[in-house]
């Protein structure tokens, strides 16, 4: 017969174990940006992103929330016809910026969406005040070197806008949200009306969730050469 000291001991290590393994993989999750840069380790941080990519995981975690995403599928099917006819009418009302909101993440690209919602909430900034820690959180989440939400921007982009932080105007990101826009209508968009998501909003369904795909090829400015105006008509 086993002693039960023994196995008391053993329990108390394998439970010791098992939550400084829980305590390593809650701070890889919460890496500080400048770690990030060391070599091998941003990879590790998009693997373990990728087995926790669900579509709740990420539900309300939006600099620019778009709200409830299940209200998407409250809208008629005339009004998701209108989704279909262009990008800006798409993202010119909340359901339809919160359907797209859901159907990049199934594509694994929800920071061009939560990046372009976040500079739109910082181009309503009420005083010269609120513009510099808005204008830093964005910097440091999506555009500086291996930020948590890095979007796609070319060199020129990039360096126009970091070297305005320092102090900032409304205008800082205009440059970059019009390179993350023309990147969604020209790449992501095209793929939205044939997919489930939409097709079950047509049908005045409340969309199933869909299947993840791998993430599609980012364009660069120079892949958008001779595109439309970067912003919907208001």
């Amino acid at each position: 017969m086993e002693n039960p000291l023994l196995l008391f001991s053993q329990a108390n290590i394998s439970a010791s174990k098992d939550k400084t393994y829980y305590k390593a993989m809650k701070s890889a999750v919460k890496e500080e940006p400048h770690k990030a840069s060391k070599p091998g380790v941003k990879q590790k941080r998009n693997r373990l992103s990728l087995l926790l990519q669900k579509p709740e995981f990420h539900e309300s975690d939006h600099l620019g929330k778009p709200g409830n995403l299940t209200k998407a599928a409250s809208v008629s099917p005339e009004e998701a016809v209108k989704w279909g006819e262009s990008f800006g009418k798409l993202l010119s009302e909340k359901a339809g910026l919160d359907a797209f909101t859901k159907f990049l993440k199934t594509e694994f690209s929800e920071e061009n969406i939560e990046f372009w919602m976040a500079c739109e909430d910082y181009k309503k900034s009420e005083s010269a005040d609120e513009l510099l820690p808005k204008a830093k959180t964005i910097f440091k989440t999506f555009i500086q070197k291996d930020a948590p939400k890095e979007v796609n921007l070319d060199f020129h982009t990039k360096e126009v806008t970091s070297q305005s932080i320092g102090r900032p105007l409304r205008s800082t990101f205009d440059a970059a949200q019009s390179t993350v826009y023309r990147l969604m209508e020209q790449d992501s968009y095209p793929r939205f009306p044939p997919s489930a998501l939409y097709r079950s909003l047509l049908q005045g369904r409340a969309p199933a969730r869909a299947a993840l795909r791998r993430r599609s090829r980012s364009f660069t400015l120079s892949d958008l050469q001779g595109s439309r105006p970067a912003f919907p008509a208001r």
